[in-house]
């Protein structure tokens, strides 16, 4: 075993620091508890946020989220900005699934309202919304209408009657990325994804229902319409084929182009490229144009689960009264500005596997959240819980606004099917209560419990790191996975 080049020192109960040695341009920053810091340093992640420090034009630290486990290049649950001048984007820091991200609903119907009718509402949701590997929906997109799709967002979907126009103000950026360049994708990418949309996909993606089982913030759960019992509908999906060929394309044109620019790399997989150099101009384009493929694509099912919803309970929309919490992107880079070492700086930051955490009066807030600050959403597995946080003035300070997407894998998908052998995944989540509907022979094997960490634990690290602060506990009722 090669012999470890960083030393990862503790500096409190929440924070591990990788200080600079040899070719790290800034230092790196782990967010975890004490107990779970050998499993980071196991699984190879501390590695890559240490490679990460490497990279040119990094400005502030090379961060790990609470989650953060094994990825292409950058950790999952990896943050990193990068001076404009001086500095790179790269795939493999946005990752395969571009704006993979959730979004969440909250209903006006209760658990004792809904759980007699679960199966059947369960049952008619996954009957009705694709999912699974290579899935493809009803939604059949010309060359023309997909260009539309990738330059309006979520705006385009509610133009052709997918929700309504107040939605926009509940998702991140407003639905939609701008600089978007349909130009910009490859015809594979374009074959790739025009069958797509409304689509769910496979792995971790799922939609879940739930209930609020627990509120920590009266104050913010007010403002915000939680109540204790309200039924909830959590949507995880991304860009699908389409966000999946933009990353493999442009990794394989970069691989090409570091030696070209000169770009020295400690690993392969940071294959990159000068933000303001035509490669990287060609792939932020690209890669917004995915970004708003997801928003389109999730508000699109959040519709779909509505129309279903309301036909198997024999309700109206009114009595259903799902409206939309939030929408926050998970993979992506954004251009935004921030304060480092006492200089406001325009960065674009890469957050693979985390999600924005802004505080109350950011100036990217939309009205209903501008004096709360945002909802931060964190799924967990399927048999535990999933939580909604508000994000604090600690996460700007810290984290360039940024907190945990979700629990983190703890297994691999390999080392969960091997562990679960014999073992009914499914009867165990309907012995909880919960009621699961899923595409694949290994699927509720590959996303057990137990393969994911304990939610609870990773929001307390971000709570206790005061990058967000709890608001409400959400437990699952039945899941959709593909």
């Amino acid at each position: 075993m090669a012999q470890r080049k960083y030393t990862i020192r503790r500096i409190d109960d929440v924070r591990w620091e990788i200080p600079k040695v040899g070719g790290m341009r800034v230092p790196g920053m782990i967010y975890t508890q004490a107990r779970n810091i050998s499993e980071i340093e196991k699984d190879k992640s501390a590695d890559q946020v240490y490679n990460v420090a490497h990279l040119p034009g990094i400005v502030g630290r090379s961060l790990a989220m609470p989650d953060v486990h094994w990825g292409y290049g950058f950790p999952i649950g990896g943050v990193a900005a990068f001076d404009l001048e001086e500095g790179i984007v790269s795939p493999g820091g946005v990752g395969y699934d571009i704006n993979c991200g959730v979004r969440l609903a909250v209903t006006a119907l209760t658990r004792d309202q809904v759980f007699p009718n679960l199966r059947n509402l369960i049952d008619g949701l996954f009957a009705h919304v694709p999912c699974g590997v290579g899935s493809t929906g009803g939604i059949r997109l010309t060359k023309k209408s997909m260009a539309e799709v990738l330059k309006g967002g979520a705006r385009w979907a509610l133009s052709q009657g997918w929700g309504d126009d107040t939605d926009l103000d509940m998702i991140e950026s407003r639905g939609v990325m701008e600089g978007a360049d349909p130009d910009a994708a490859s015809e594979r990418a374009f074959e790739r994804g025009k069958d797509q949309l409304g689509t769910l996909g496979s792995g971790n993606h799922f939609m879940e229902l739930g209930f609020i089982d627990e509120i920590f913030d009266d104050i913010i759960s007010d403002q915000w319409g939680l109540e204790l019992g309200a039924v909830t509908i959590m949507i995880h999906s991304g860009s699908r084929g389409f966000g999946y060929q933009i990353c493999d394309e442009f990794l394989a044109k970069m691989v090409k182009s570091i030696r070209v620019e000169g770009i020295e790399l400690p690993d392969r997989q940071l294959a990159c490229t000068k933000i303001q150099g035509p490669l990287g101009r060609q792939y932020l384009a690209a890669m917004s144009a995915a970004a708003n493929f997801a928003f389109a694509n999730r508000q699109i099912l959040m519709h779909l689960a509505g129309n279903i919803w309301n036909k198997v309970l024999g309700i109206s929309p009114n009595e259903l009264g799902m409206r939309l919490l939030y929408d926050v992107c998970h993979n992506i880079a954004k251009i935004e500005t921030h304060e480092v070492n006492g200089k406001r700086l325009r960065l674009c930051v890469h957050r693979k596997g985390a999600t924005r955490a802004l505080p109350a009066l950011h100036n990217a807030l939309p009205a209903r959240y501008r004096h709360t600050g945002q909802p931060v959403l964190i799924p967990g597995d399927m048999g535990r819980a999933s939580y909604i946080l508000v994000g604090k003035q600690g996460a700007l300070r810290e984290t360039f606004g940024s907190a945990c997407h979700g629990a983190g894998r703890a297994m691999s998908r390999s080392e969960a099917v091997k562990k679960t052998h014999g073992r009914s995944i499914d009867k165990e989540l309907e012995a909880k209560d919960i009621y699961p509907r899923w595409v694949g022979r290994k699927t509720l094997r590959e996303e057990c419990p137990e393969a994911y960490k304990d939610v609870s634990v990773v929001v307390d690290v971000v709570q206790r790191a005061g990058l967000a602060s709890k608001v409400a506990r959400i437990r699952p009722m039945g899941v959709i996975k593909g």
